[in-house]
C-alpha cells in the first residue's frame, strides 16, 4: 500500500508546484509557467541546496555530532540551512550583514541559529559579502569541529537543481523551449544549464540579473533587492556558465516592485522580488517569443518576506518618486 504521509519535514522539500499563468499577459501566443518554490517548508528555492549540501556532507563525514555549520547569508539559504541544521541537531552560526530584514532575522533566531552581524564592509572590495567571507574565515579558525557550507563554491548547490528542480520540471512538460532564471550564487542557474546540456534539450536559457550586479558585467552599485544578482562575480559564473546563457535580462529595483505588484494584481500570487523581476523580464522579451513555446519561470520564494519592503507603501514611496503601483 503506497504511504499516504511523508517521513519528516526534510522529505517535503521539492516537488513544487508548476502553474500555468493565464491572466498578467493579454494576448500572448505562448504559454507560461511558473515553478512556485515558495512552496517549500523554508519558503524558498534555497531548501533544496541546503538541504543537498547538509546531508552530503553528512555523508561524507564533514558534518559529524557537535559540528557547528558556519555560513554567510541573509536571506533565503540561511534559513533553509536553519531548517537542515534544526533537523539534523547541529549548531548554526550565520553570517549576516545589515540588509539582513527583520523578519528574516526573526526565523533564523527561532530556528535557533546563532547571529554574526558584520557591520561593516569590506575594506578592499567595499562590499558585505565579502566582509561577511572574511568573517566566517576567523570563525572557522576559533571553533573547532566547525564545517562551512560554502554555498557559492559547493558543487552540492547545482547539484540540488540538477536532480530535483529540473528533473520535476522535465516530468511535468517533457518540452521547454525558454527558462527564465534569476541570478544570484548562480547554483540553480548552472544546475539547469548542467541538465539542459547533458539531455541535449533545445531550451534557450534567459538569466535575469540586476541592475548594479557584476555578473554578467556592468557597474556595480547599490541594490535594494536581496537575493538578486551580486557585488561580486560568483564562482559558478567564471567556469564559462555565461557562455551557456542564451539572453541575459538586466532588470531594476522598481521592475521588481512593478512585476511583484503585478503578479499579485493578475495571478493572485504573493512571491518575493527577483520573481518580480523575472517576470519584468519576460515583459522584455515577450515579442521574441515564438508562437506555442512552453516557457517556464523559476519564481525563488514567498512574499510574505517582503511585506515590510516591496509590499509596503511607505516603503515605496520613500524609494521610488512618483511611483503609484499601490
Amino acid at each position: 500500500m503506497e504511504k499516504m504521509y511523508s517521513e519528516g519535514i526534510l522529505s517535503t522539500v521539492g516537488n513544487t508546484p508548476l502553474i500555468k499563468l493565464n491572466k498578467i499577459f493579454k494576448d500572448i501566443s505562448f504559454n507560461l509557467f511558473a515553478k512556485l518554490e515558495c512552496f517549500n517548508p523554508a519558503g524558498s528555492i534555497k531548501d533544496r541546496a541546503a538541504l543537498c549540501i547538509i546531508e552530503n556532507a553528512l555523508k561524507s563525514g564533514k558534518i559529524k555530532q557537535g559540528t557547528t555549520v558556519i555560513e554567510s547569508s541573509s536571506g533565503n539559504m540561511a534559513i533553509g540551512m536553519a531548517l537542515a541544521c534544526a533537523y539534523y541537531k547541529l549548531n548554526f552560526i550565520c553570517v549576516v550583514d545589515p540588509k539582513i530584514s527583520s523578519q528574516n532575522l526573526k526565523i533564523l533566531e527561532i530556528y535557533g541559529a546563532k547571529i554574526e552581524m558584520v557591520e561593516c564592509q569590506d575594506i578592499t572590495t567595499g562590499s558585505f559579502l565579502q566582509a561577511r567571507l572574511n568573517r566566517v574565515k576567523a570563525l572557522l579558525k576559533k571553533i573547532k569541529n566547525s564545517y562551512w557550507p560554502c554555498q557559492y563554491t559547493n558543487e552540492h548547490n547545482p547539484m540540488a537543481h540538477y536532480k530535483t528542480t529540473m528533473s520535476e520540471l522535465m516530468n511535468s512538460l517533457r518540452k521547454i523551449d525558454f527558462l527564465f532564471c534569476a541570478v544570484s550564487t548562480c547554483g540553480t542557474l548552472k544546475g539547469c544549464i548542467d541538465y539542459i546540456k547533458d539531455n541535449k534539450m533545445n531550451t534557450k536559457i534567459v538569466a535575469v540579473d540586476a541592475l548594479g550586479s557584476v555578473i554578467f558585467g556592468g557597474e556595480k552599485y547599490k541594490r535594494l533587492i536581496p537575493g538578486h544578482g551580486a557585488a561580486i562575480e560568483p564562482f559558478f559564473s567564471k567556469k564559462g556558465l555565461k557562455k551557456m546563457v542564451d539572453t541575459c535580462i538586466r532588470v531594476s529595483d522598481l521592475d521588481c516592485v512593478v512585476g511583484c505588484h503585478r503578479l499579485l494584481k493578475e495571478e493572485a500570487l504573493l512571491v518575493g522580488g527577483s520573481s518580480g523581476g523575472v517576470i519584468m523580464a519576460v515583459e522584455k522579451m515577450k515579442d521574441l517569443i515564438t508562437c506555442d513555446s512552453n516557457c517556464v519561470l523559476i519564481f525563488p520564494d514567498r512574499g510574505e518576506r517582503y511585506i515590510d519592503t516591496i509590499y509596503s507603501k511607505d516603503w515605496v514611496k520613500k524609494h521610488f518618486d512618483n511611483v503609484s503601483i499601490l
